[in-house]
């Protein structure tokens, strides 16, 4: 229970930052979110697999991910109740949603289900303070074969400086930190694990895109 005041802690601040910017946070962030869409043309979710978002916000992803990979079954975690209320509102009935902490979660209590074919973090490690549990806690609910597909802020080295500076300053304003070791912390989770990871870096390394696969056996 030591991680429960934290984890309420951090939903409370979720809640008064989305409060109202729920409203408009799919149409502000599309300016500067870039790699979503790329990782949802990658995900190759079948009919009948199961995708997970941890930390779905709005739901806006998973309903790209209904329209682009049709008849997969899709399912949402966020710690944000005001944000759940948005993406009840963008599903329509379309997927499961539940409240819960994405570095500690039973996926079998919310969802009814053990593992999952699909598994999304988009621009959600910046934002989790435990970030490190939380991609511990999406590769253990990978079904074999499933794999985990993870998007978030690079290094930011191709922008020109004052660019650099006044992007970081804005992200602080909404509580989110650029992972500058993601790629590593996902190869030592996967080498750990004995999975495979694959790391891509965006243009002007804006972004990373990190997937990392369990094995059918």
């Amino acid at each position: 229970m030591a991680g429960a005041a934290p984890a309420r802690d951090h939903a409370a601040l979720m809640d008064s930052v989305y409060r109202g910017q729920r409203h408009i946070y799919d149409l502000t962030r599309k300016y500067y979110l870039f790699g979503r869409d790329r990782l949802i043309a990658g995900l190759d979710a079948r009919p009948g697999s199961a995708v997970l978002e941890i930390g779905c916000g709005t739901g806006r992803n998973l309903a790209l991910v209904g329209r682009r990979w049709p008849g997969a079954a899709l399912h949402g975690l966020d710690l944000s109740s005001e944000m759940l209320k948005s993406a009840r509102a963008t599903l329509g009935g379309k997927g499961a949603l539940a409240l819960g902490d994405a570095t500690a979660f039973s996926s079998q209590t919310l969802f009814g289900r053990a593992g999952f074919d699909r598994v999304i973090l988009s621009y959600a490690t910046s934002m989790i303070p435990d970030w490190h549990s939380a991609l511990e806690q999406a590769v253990a609910v990978l079904a074999p074969g499933g794999s985990l597909h993870v998007v978030d802020f690079g290094d930011l080295a191709g922008l020109p400086q004052p660019f650099r500076a006044l992007l970081r300053k804005w992200l602080a304003w909404f509580h989110v930190t650029p992972r500058l070791d993601l790629a590593d912390a996902a190869a030592g989770l996967a080498a750990r694990h004995g999975l495979s990871c694959k790391a891509e870096r965006g243009m002007l390394g804006y972004y990373r895109l990190i997937t990392i696969t369990r094995p059918r056996d």
